[in-house]
């Protein structure tokens, strides 16, 4: 019987045309049955036009099918769910980011974690639990795979609301990495191997191995020797260097997260903003890309329509994870974001982890980590505290719980008072009231 695989959110024309791409390219899904579900039409029919062009040139059976704003109805029967969401566009996100920077906050993406990344997860957690009540009801055995951010505080939410249902997030930033460094010391992908754990975005790679030899001191050598690497990567490459361990996500994002590279101008002008690699940490970076793209978004899809068709498949975890759960069952390691039940043991019980974990027959499977070095546990233990304190605020609608969460955020301390801080949160929450009525006044 084919399986069924439902995209909510599926109208995001990248994440949906590459994942049911690498769907395709198992033989257990070939003649799945696709389901495409988002709230514009417009959105599902460019999706659509790119995925009969996949279905074409793969020869594939498979069913696509649409669902407009119909959740329930995608979700009916199906075997996988992957979850590709925005709660809120441009003209909403750019408070996240705006009011900060107005008090004094430098942020760069703002979708992860700090001031940004909380009311992000405030706007997106409801609509989230509403997703996981559909599925417990319609589709309790599905396996949920989200790549929504900020990833590790919905992943937090859904988790602890729905405990029996099988969710875990995915994040591209591990692999990503991974590839990065292998690439500055010119490894083979095939001969590395690694041990990655923490946080989302915040998580280091406790061994990075080529043939079995501890590549640590090689990575070192490049960096310092290289200016080019030097300067590919300079936040990261300064945390690794103070910290010893190379952290998963980009500068300009790690940036945002530490109270060490946007607190003065002088620091902000050395670390953030001449990088070479693909964030930078430029203030507003990622808004300002946005509000472009409001503009140009069907004009850039139609230069994608027009670009051939590659059967290839790509680096993201989901199409094996499925594989390996209910497709062929090949066993399948990748990095999640699952609850921390005995697997981080200096990390608080039952925040959001990024944990090596397996897929297979048996369902989703997370490897104990055990405890991290010293100076990483108290990094994240600080990040998950936040968010922990964040997604509680969430949960119970107590709007002092976001405003501790803010307070305690490295880099928004470390520029802000306590007076500051708690104006800039009444500022957002009134800027975000359209989303936030289940806050308690």
């Amino acid at each position: 019987m084919p399986k069924v695989i439902t995209f909510i959110g599926g109208g995001s024309f990248g994440f949906t045309s590459s994942l049911v791409r690498d769907l395709l390219t198992f033989p257990a899904f070939k003649d799945a049955e696709l389901r495409i579900m988002d709230i514009s039409q417009e959105r599902i029919d460019d999706v659509v036009k790119r995925l009969n062009r996949i279905k074409e040139a793969g020869n594939y059976p498979c069913t696509i099918k649409t669902y407009l704003n119909d959740r329930k109805a995608a979700l009916d029967g199906a075997d996988g769910v992957v979850c590709t969401i925005l709660q809120g566009g441009a003209n909403v996100f750019r408070y996240d980011v705006e009011i900060p920077i107005k008090y004094g906050v430098s942020i760069n993406v703002g979708d992860t974690r700090g001031p940004s990344g909380i009311f992000r997860a405030l706007r997106t957690i409801p609509v989230m639990l509403d997703i996981c009540k559909d599925i417990k009801e319609i589709c309790p055995k599905a396996i949920f795979l989200n790549y929504t951010n900020p990833m590790a505080m919905l992943c937090n939410a859904m988790q602890k609301s729905y405990p029996e249902l099988s969710i875990t997030g995915l994040c591209h930033s591990v692999q990503g990495t991974a590839e990065m460094l292998a690439s500055w010391i010119g490894a083979d992908m095939k001969d590395v191997t690694y041990l990655c754990a923490g946080v989302n975005h915040q998580a280091h790679y406790l061994k990075y191995e080529v043939k079995g030899e501890d590549a640590y001191p090689q990575i070192r050598k490049v960096i310092s020797e290289n200016p080019d690497r030097l300067h590919d990567e300079p936040v990261r490459n300064e945390m690794f260097f103070k910290l010893g361990y190379y952290v998963t996500e980009s500068s300009g994002h790690n940036s945002e997260y530490v109270a060490w590279f946007r607190k003065r101008k002088d620091l902000y002008e050395k670390y953030c903003t001449d990088a070479g690699g693909w964030n930078p940490g430029v203030e507003r970076y990622i808004l300002d890309e946005y509000l472009k793209r409001e503009g140009n978004w069907k004009d850039a899809i139609a230069e994608e329509l027009k670009k051939d068709v590659d059967l290839k498949r790509g680096q993201e975890y989901a199409a094996c994870i499925f594989n390996a759960i209910f497709g062929d069952n090949t066993p399948f390691k990748f990095n999640g974001n699952i609850p921390n039940k005995g697997l981080i043991d200096n990390l608080p019980p039952d925040c959001c982890v990024e944990v090596p974990v397996w897929a297979s027959k048996n369902g989703l499977e997370a490897v104990k980590v055990g405890s991290l070095p010293d100076q990483l546990a108290l990094l994240n233990n600080i990040t998950a505290r936040c968010e922990e304190l964040a997604v509680k605020g969430a949960l119970e609608g107590d709007k002092t719980k976001v405003y501790h969460a803010c307070l305690f955020d490295p880099l928004t301390s470390a520029v802000l008072s306590m007076d500051e801080i708690k104006n800039m949160v009444d500022e957002m929450f009134e800027a975000n009231k359209d989303y936030l009525g289940y806050f308690k006044d």
